[in-house]
């Protein structure tokens, strides 16, 4: 168990719109079984913490649509500890929340906080470095993300470029801190072999995030004034509504760190994931889900004749899945949706805008 003034942020908020018709604004990502397991993404997560952070050190901060979901995911996080966003605002406002939700506890207090959604299989080295980094902070003021070797241009992440050569498990600090580059700049990020993927995992003193949003994001935090007499109290639930009515989107990344000159990166080898894509959820496939043509499997009965890399989940076990001279695409039937489309993110992103047509409404 870690110092008992150190805190996990679990980020519960997103709606997951990648992973349609899996993941519905209903039952977003976060809320659904991670293949090859029994349980869920936000399960996964918080069990991650088990033995290093107690269940009454644990925030959840979701949208209030889904508090049910999170208290039956997770039973054993008190009540007190969900905290319900009105509106979805990107994760400086969900920070913020907890920031000062934990603030009021514990002014002393580390924040480790963490997206519902992400997989790590390398947990030894994840708590090891977890343990390492958190306990750091006690003596450091500095704003630390765990980092991973990229192996590929990919524009879903955010880049970190370190100041000097990256070594595992050693922090170092950042030069630049840029937030999903477009594909050619991400190409040359990655050739240059000084950045790192920003793996959304980052820890630092309470008191520390809360001077750095004063200093980049004075328009969010003036939406907080008067949170000390407000949070924990009954008025905090008409205090929130009226703050998030005022803030605008924006990310941690864009609004903190990539300003800040206190950020510094952990590199760490660990077996991480950002499950946000149809080519990533295709990457922690088990092997024994994929058949002789590299095909990812998620149904009963399936025949693929001349096809290959194919992602295909079926909630229907009965039902054949028949394919025919298909490469690289994904098949999803979930009972009331059949889509089939390629794995490319951008094409599906741009064609899944189309639910936004009131007539697919129901679909969502």
């Amino acid at each position: 168990m870690l110092s008992n003034n150190i805190w996990c942020v679990i980020m519960a908020g997103g709606s997951g719109t990648r992973f349609w018709p899996i993941s519905t604004s209903k039952v977003p990502k976060q809320f659904q079984i991670v293949e090859g397991t029994d349980k869920t993404f936000i399960q996964t997560t918080k069990s991650r913490f088990d033995g290093l952070v107690p269940p009454e050190r644990t925030i959840v901060v979701t949208n209030r649509k889904y508090v049910p979901q999170v208290r039956e995911n997770l039973p054993d996080i008190p009540q007190e500890n969900i905290l319900a966003e009105p509106y979805s605002r990107d994760t400086a406002p969900c920070i913020a929340y907890a920031m000062y939700t934990i603030l009021k506890r514990d002014p002393s207090a580390i924040m480790i906080v963490t997206p519902s959604d992400h997989l790590i299989l390398g947990l030894e080295k994840f708590h090891k470095t977890i343990s390492f980094l958190s306990e750091g902070l006690h003596e450091y003021d500095v704003l630390v993300t765990m980092g991973i070797s990229p192996t590929r241009p990919d524009t879903n992440y955010g880049y970190i470029q370190v100041d000097g050569l990256p070594e595992e498990g050693t922090p170092i600090k950042v030069k630049t801190f840029t937030e999903k580059p477009d594909a050619e700049l991400a190409k040359v990020f990655v050739s240059s072999g000084e950045f790192l993927w920003n793996s959304g995992i980052f820890i630092w003193r309470a008191a520390t995030i809360r001077s750095e949003m004063e200093k980049y994001l004075p328009q969010l935090v003036s939406q907080f004034t008067g949170w000390e007499k407000a949070i924990g109290t009954p008025a905090e639930e008409e205090f929130i509504e009226k703050a998030y009515a005022g803030i605008e989107k924006i990310s941690i990344d864009y609004g903190v760190m990539e300003h800040t000159d206190m950020a510094w990166t952990c590199p760490c080898t660990m077996g991480w994931y950002d499950v946000g894509t149809w080519e990533s959820l295709y990457s922690v496939f088990p092997d024994t889900k994929k058949d002789a043509d590299g095909n990812a499997v998620s149904a009963g009965a399936v025949m693929a004749q001349n096809s290959h890399d194919n992602i295909v989940i079926s909630a229907d076990k009965s039902k054949l899945v028949a394919l025919c001279d298909l490469d690289g695409y994904v098949v999803v039937d979930t009972g009331s949706v059949l889509m089939v489309g390629p794995r490319n993110d951008k094409r599906l992103r741009d064609f899944t805008s189309g639910l936004l047509k009131k007539e697919y409404e129901k679909y969502r």
